[in-house]
């Protein structure tokens, strides 16, 4: 991992002020007694009744909107996923990743508007983002999760949609000997070519000595996953291509028409069309070691340190179409939207790709917290912390990079889109060989690359924390609390890119290099076959694979310098050096005063905790990048940006400033005995996205026709900032059982969007309709053939316009080519509100309990599907839902859970869509999960979990349902296991 240098003087005397602390409590010792001993008998309800009651009461003693989910046990959290927990939270959903909970949505409001601490302290977000992903931090050791949805003056800031507390164990809490070890064995019911059984193993361990003034605790725990997913992808809708004129024959198009019989609206068509196989080994490594230290009453020293590692790797193969558009459509079918239901394309290409990608996150976080109660009316904290989260996707030793290898061959006649029938789009091919099957000895080198984007987020903090209890003035005020953070927070990265090593196309020819015995044929009998249009009854009904390491050594062997020139065949990333890094920090200096009141009005008792919080941010930012030079145009479907060598870069420096005033206030009214009226308003923030405050200006790499676009920085983004308001009302009726229902609304100013500005760059001249170009088009046509862009490009060539690689260069004559350049700006408010309902019932002694919660979000925040203009929705926002019942009684337990979040929109833009970013949605997804315990001994249990018992697949799609995008399956996994513990 390449760091790039960051300043940390700003918190060096800080450091050594938390250093020096370590004298205080000698000198407190000399003005305290020995401490007393104590004896008192705490009787603590365990299991999944003393997980809700706990909860429970969290949430009905907290100011503001409040829930928590608490284990049931030390060492027995609900899930084995944080963000499978979270989901059961009112408002909660997530997002998914290798088919586990990966991030959260609370009431609408994506991973990068919620903020992750632990033990109260910022988290860096995963890599170079600020969102961070809860399957890589496992539950052994997690005491308590706690949502705050209502602003508070007294927590870090940046979460717009709530602020996600992680607590651990801390062993002065909890005095005496605690322990919990488990094994559990998985099976993947997906799995092909790992392992059907993988191991997960965990341990906690906590005790106290020294009359329970030294505390210790750890935690520790390795899973291994082996896994197969299963998808179908389109990667990008574009609109509006160029159409032919055809035979009515051949049309079909379902769109309005005007008074003079034209069409009315967009109409839109598949980039390209694949599927694909990815078998995955997934490992992820947790600990943590916590110390504390009471060397007098009421002074406690605590130091942690927590760490993770995740290591995910990817063998895949694929396979599909490629499409390009104009003169080559042959033939189409159009419904009311204007989506392509049906399209046969001429020219291009269609491929056999093998994809290795081995990816490791790693994270950790060390801290020193000081705690002290001065006296009955002061109590004082002082924490800091440093804590980092890298990723780097070239984990794989002997590649140093995710590497692609792309086969296939351009020998076709025509490729056929059809998605009139089931739930999975087909891609047939016409090979000129006169059938649908391309044979092993015809599969020709077209091109692979290699690529290392590592990315680093890192928090230092020093915090300050004062209470002021009080004692001395008869009035309703209870206490004050104040205190001031600085936090330093670096994103960093870098990205090296081979280029497409070998040359791309199939021009010259080199089929020779693969022998027929490297291709295994497979049928498609058991590929997606969750969805109807899968498995046996999908076109292509047949795919090749080989081995990604055989591809890589016979072209390298093969395509060296000597045959390819500039286009050797050298799988590094590096080739020609680092293309971009990019390092933003920002540097936050807070302070806040939050107070809390209690007194009566009328018979009421009420509680007001009214708060202010200010802060000031500086965002220095640095960006290297290399400077274009021109686009070449390489194969009939690549078009490739080059760029100066020799150390040619630009290093550019921007810096943005901004401060805020974030005012709160909670009223909680003790309506009846067991009724709690609560009322919030207040202020929170959610900083821009990162790579949107990276200043300079980036081109694609791969600019191809309709896909000519660009992207400006903007360094001096404000934050979205939130209004919010919150009404709920609570019924506490019994033992763990309660009901609400709650009113939210947010009005967020400063939402960012991206406004598109044309742009010609001099120098970066356009081959696409140049006077060569129209040379080769007016000689294809002139022979009463159809102008595909493999014809041109094959014209081109003829007509001698080609280099000495084979590859076509701009010149002067050639026009400027027109990029759309995107930049995010500050613009207009957005409002969302919605509704809670949440109902917790135990019935009685019998054992059995109930949990139901729903959230219903609105908002004027959508994607308006008729626009081709850039837009900046809210992403993420949708209805949900979550249903647990359980039983538990003497030695069994027994719990299902169902999880149902509806379609909601993934983000904008498509990775090959046009350059009005088109919208990706996720259609509604439903779960259903169940855990059996059965506890042969008072320490020692056995346990049965099923997780996706109904097989959910994961679906989306673009502007309209018609518009697909992707398919996913996984299949459900199930969990044997035991644990032995002692509390």
């Amino acid at each position: 991992m390449k760091r790039l240098n960051s300043n940390k003087s700003h918190l060096a005397v800080c450091i050594s002020v938390i250093l020096s602390a370590g004298s205080l409590p000698q000198a407190i010792a000399q003005q305290n007694d020995e401490k007393a001993e104590e004896k008192v008998e705490v009787i603590q309800v365990k299991g999944i009744r003393g997980s809700l009651i706990r909860s429970m009461d969290m949430k009905r003693d907290a100011n503001g909107v409040v829930d928590a989910i608490s284990a049931e046990e030390m060492g027995k959290f609900p899930d084995t996923n944080l963000a499978e927990s979270l989901q059961r939270i009112t408002g909660v959903s997530v997002s998914r990743a290798n088919g586990e909970g990966s991030q959260i949505t609370v009431r609408g409001f994506g991973p990068e508007f919620n903020l992750i601490t632990l033990n109260g302290r910022q988290m860096p977000g995963t890599g170079y983002t600020r969102s961070y992903n809860l399957e890589n931090l496992s539950s052994e050791g997690v005491s308590a999760l706690e949502l705050y949805k209502t602003s508070r003056a007294d927590l870090p800031s940046g979460g717009l949609g709530a602020i996600v507390n992680i607590a651990t164990t801390r062993p002065l809490t909890e005095p005496g000997q605690r322990y919990s070890v488990s094994a559990k064995a998985i099976h993947d019911s997906s799995n092909v070519e790992g392992d059907d059984v993988t191991p997960e193993l965990a341990a906690v361990y906590s005790n106290t000595f020294a009359e329970d003034r030294l505390g210790v605790a750890f935690s520790f725990s390795h899973q291994e996953r082996d896994f197969q997913k299963q998808q179908a992808n389109i990667q990008g809708w574009q609109a509006n291509v160029a159409l032919p004129t055809l035979d009515a024959s051949k049309v079909v198009d379902a769109r309005a028409e005007d008074a003079d019989g034209n069409k009315i609206g967009n109409y839109f068509f598949p980039k390209d069309m694949n599927y694909g196989i990815e078998n995955v080994q997934r490992e992820r490594s947790n600990g943590q070691f916590t110390l504390q230290y009471e060397p007098v009453d009421d002074f406690v020293a605590t130091l942690d340190y927590t760490a993770s590692r995740a290591l995910t790797g990817t063998n895949a193969i694929g396979w599909g179409i490629w499409n390009e558009f104009g003169g080559n459509i042959n033939a189409y079918e159009l419904d009311e939207n204007g989506t392509a239901l049906y399209a046969d394309i001429g020219g291009n290409d269609g491929s056999f790709t093998a994809d290795r990608n081995t990816t490791e996150v790693k994270a950790q976080s060390v801290g020193l917290n000081l705690d002290w109660k001065l006296n009955d009316d002061w109590h004082f904290k002082l924490d800091y912390h440093d804590s980092n989260n890298k990723t780097d996707n070239g984990a794989d030793k002997g590649l140093g990079s995710a590497g692609q290898v792309i086969l296939g061959s351009d020998q076709l006649l025509s490729k056929i889109y059809d998605y009139r029938t089931g739930d999975i789009p087909q891609a047939m091919i016409l090979w000129r060989n006169g059938t649908n099957e391309l044979t092993p000895g015809e599969i020709d080198s077209n091109f692979s690359q290699f690529t290392h984007s590592p990315g680093e987020s890192e928090i230092q903090q020093l915090q300050l924390d004062g209470t002021w209890f009080n004692s001395s003035f008869k009035i309703p005020l209870s206490h004050i609390k104040f205190g001031a953070a600085m936090t330093e927070q670096t994103m960093s990265g870098y990205t090296a890119w081979s280029g497409l090593r070998g040359g791309a196309g199939f021009n010259p020819a080199y089929p020779q290099i693969f022998p027929d015995s490297m291709f295994t044929r497979h049928s498609t009998a058991n590929f997606l076959d969750q969805f109807s249009s899968g498995g046996s009854a999908l076109q292509p009904h047949y795919y090749y694979s080989y081995d990604f390491d055989e591809a890589v050594a016979r072209q390298q062997a093969f395509l060296t310098e000597a045959v390819m020139g500039g286009d050797v065949y050298v799988p590094d990333a590096y080739f020609d050096g680092i293309d971009s890094t990019s390092h933003v920090a920002e540097e936050t200096k807070s302070a806040y005063l939050q107070s809390q009141w209690e007194f009566d009005v009328a018979s009421y008792a009420v509680q007001l905790n009214a708060g202010l919080r200010y802060e000031e941010t500086e965002v220095p930012n640095i960006v290297r990048q290399t400077v274009p030079l021109q686009v070449n145009w390489e194969s009939p479907s690549e078009w490739i940006t080059q760029y100066q060598q020799d150390g040619a870069e630009q290093t550019l420096d921007f810096t943005g400033k901004y401060d805020l005033l974030l005012p709160m206030f909670d009223l909680k009214v003790d309506l009846a005995e067991d009724w709690v009226g609560r009322l919030s308003w207040g202020k929170t923030i959610t900083r821009a996205p990162l790579g949107l405050l990276v200043g300079g200006r980036s081109l694609s790499g791969s600019p191809k026709p309709g896909s000519r676009t660009g992207a400006l920085g903007n360094t001096g983004l404000l934050p979205y900032e939130s209004t919010n308001l919150d009404l709920s009302l609570e019924y506490y009726y019994g033992e763990a059982s309660y009901a609400s229902i709650g009113y939210f609304k947010k009005d967020v100013d400063n939402f960012i969007q991206n406004t598109i500005t044309e742009t010609t760059i001099e120098g970066l001249h356009d081959i696409l309709n140049g006077p060569r170009y129209l040379e080769a088009v007016a000689d294809i046509e002139a022979r009463g053939e159809q102008a595909t862009s493999t014809a041109i490009f094959e014209q081109m060539l003829a007509n001698g316009h080609g280099n000495a690689e084979g590859k076509i260069e701009p010149n002067a004559q050639d026009p400027l080519i027109v990029w759309n350049i995107s930049q995010p700006q500050n613009t207009d408010s957005k409002s969302v509100d919605g509704v809670e309902l949440a109902v917790q019932h135990l019935f009685g002694g019998s054992g059995f309990g109930v949990g139901v919660n729903a959230t219903f979000v609105q908002g004027d925040v959508e994607f308006d599907t008729q626009s081709l203009t850039q837009q900046a929705p809210l992403v993420g926002i949708s209805d949900s839902a979550n249903f647990q019942m359980f039983y538990e009684k003497e030695d069994w337990s027994v719990k299902v859970t169902y999880a149902w979040r509806d379609a909601y929109l993934i983000g904008v833009g498509q990775s090959q869509g046009s350059s009005d970013a088109p919208p990706q949605y996720a259609r509604a997804y439903a779960q259903w999960d169940i855990n059996l315990n059965y506890a042969i001994t008072d320490q020692l249990k056995v346990f049965l979990e099923g997780i996706n018992l109904n097989n959910e697949t994961e679906e989306g799609y673009g502007r309209y349902e018609e518009q697909f995008l992707f398919a996913r399956q996984y299949g459900p996994r199930y969990t044997l296991g035991m644990r032995y513990s002692f509390n």
